[in-house]
């Protein structure tokens, strides 16, 4: 390894706890422990937790990511299993042990009981640590959500405690060959046997940790229909099958008929294995009432689109890391001002700098987007009764496909300025940024395009109500511009015209959208 490749691969990685703390409280985390729900949590607890979780994806998941990439998931023909490196399926045992998985859910089904949004910024230590291995407890949590919601009394007491502990994992079954963005064309079926007993077949492709050998049993929730349903997404039921049948107690029984049949060969995120996967007459319970499978899984994706969306940050923040390490031991030339003699750091250089502060910039911005977005979760879900809660989901609406797509394509580009600021030797594998930038260009595709987040917010979240809470939050921007005119006379002047542009577009918008 050259002496520049090793001056990026010896940046460990540091949990931005601190900066993480300071956005949490901007993005409103002091109104949501107000809610009667998170009594007796504050922000020490808070902050208590984020540090432990931060220690644990700096010492114990940081160094499991270039190992994960290099050698990536694989998929044992003769078993049928997917093997994971040893030490990423260390790292994940120690995180099932110390309880890492449940902080931000109710403590009377085993959880932390703290907020979603500081659920969030957990998930965005993960990620930061090791992308691939993240996405196992994000898929597992938006599952614990979603069998909260729409699961019965049986289906959560069978499944909840094992998801919660991480002694299980969940995914979510939706894409088809036929059936991508569009899941209206969905064709799995599942069909009720005369014991009452619902079996389900089909092919399902683009699986995340469809299959892998961190946890004993896999607990999917796979979108089919059943007979007599109609076309479209109106006739779709959400079902969940489990790899091993599961007793009344909890108990595991025999595998059942849900197989992998290949993983994909991936331009990133190596260590996350995607699966396509076949079940074949697989034994499944409807989750919630037939032909509402959309909605019910509506409630998963919701919140994994702002779980992918703050992957931006997180994995922003490893490329703004490993470049300003590089940045001030580099030396090339000689900057402006400098004396005769000794080349300059690179960072003396003003286009360096640029990089560098639109990197930390565009982190910052991101992160606090999708934390606002969470926080405005929350309090939908515990604040005020009223007029308090549906203000706070409507705002929670608006910011979802903005904190997904603009947040992850954020991140793509941040990874791309630090592999510019690290030059030719970023394009070399052995610093791992080449990593940051493969691993980054999932965040726009998966979860719902970025294309796709576009259209609803435009057709769907926009037109509400005429654009009322569009229009709310571009006022608070004009009113943040004014009130910085002081200190920060040119930054206020750019705010206050990008709010004025952005009161022209929407106006737009809002006379064209049908």
């Amino acid at each position: 390894m050259s002496e520049l490749a090793e001056l990026t691969t010896a940046t460990p990685f540091r949990a931005p706890v601190e900066e993480v703390l300071v956005d949490l409280e901007v993005a409103g985390l002091d109104e949501v422990l107000g809610c009667t729900a998170f009594a007796g949590i504050d922000t020490s607890t808070v902050s208590d937790a984020l540090e432990g979780l931060g220690r644990f994806a700096e010492e114990v998941v940081a160094p499991t990511d270039a190992v994960g990439d290099r050698v990536g998931a694989r998929l044992d023909a003769g078993s049928g299993r997917v093997v994971l490196p040893e030490p990423i399926v260390a790292a994940y045992r120690r995180y099932v042990e110390a309880g890492w998985g449940a902080l931000q859910f109710p403590a009377e089904h085993g959880g932390g009981g703290l907020p979603g949004c500081v659920g969030l910024a957990g998930q965005e230590l993960l990620a930061g640590a090791n992308l691939s291995l993240s996405l196992n407890p994000v898929l597992t949590q938006s599952a614990i959500e979603l069998l909260l919601a729409w699961g019965d009394e049986a289906q959560r007491r069978r499944y909840l405690p094992r998801l919660l502990s991480g002694e299980w994992c969940g995914t979510m079954n939706l894409t088809e060959p036929e059936a991508g963005s569009d899941l209206g064309a969905v064709s799995a079926r599942a069909e009720r046997g005369p014991d009452g007993t619902w079996k389900l077949s089909g092919t399902k492709i683009f699986i995340t940790w469809g299959e892998h050998d961190l946890s004993e049993n896999i607990v999917h929730l796979v979108l089919a229909r059943t007979p007599g349903s109609p076309a479209g997404t109106r006739g779709i039921s959400l079902c969940v099958v489990p790899k091993c049948l599961v007793g009344a107690s909890g108990e595991l029984g025999e595998r059942n008929a849900v197989r992998v049949e290949r993983l994909e060969h991936k331009l990133g995120i190596h260590a996350s294995p995607t699966c396509v996967m076949s079940y074949e007459g697989a034994v499944a319970e409807l989750v919630g009432p037939e032909r509402a499978g959309m909605r019910a899984m509506f409630t998963m994706m919701n919140l994994a689109r702002v779980a992918i969306g703050v992957q931006g940050p997180a994995v922003g923040e490893r490329a703004y890391q490993q470049a300003l390490a590089y940045a001030r031991e580099r030396r090339q030339g000689r900057a402006n001002g400098a004396g005769p003699g000794a080349a300059s750091p690179i960072i003396e250089h003003p286009d360096v700098r640029r990089m560098l502060l639109t990197m930390r910039t565009s982190v910052l911005g991101s992160r606090l987007l999708a934390y606002r977005a969470a926080t405005s979760g929350d309090l939908a879900r515990h604040g005020a009764h009223g007029r308090g809660r549906t203000e706070a989901q409507a705002l929670a609406d608006l910011l979802t496909p903005l904190a997904k797509s603009l947040a992850s394509d954020s991140g793509f580009a941040v990874a791309s300025l630090g592999m510019q600021v690290l030059g030719g030797v970023g394009y070399v594998e052995e610093t791992g940024m080449a990593q940051r930038l493969r691993d980054a260009r999932i965040a726009p595709i998966y979860e719902g395009t970025n294309g796709i987040q576009a259209i609803d917010l435009v057709t769907r979240k926009l037109p509400r109500d005429d654009g009322r809470v569009a229009k709310q939050v571009i006022a608070g921007v004009a009113g943040t511009a004014r009130r910085a005119g002081t200190e920060l006379p040119v930054t206020s002047e750019i705010l206050a015209e990008s709010a004025a542009i952005l009161t022209e577009t929407t106006s737009w918008l809002l006379d064209r959208v049908e």
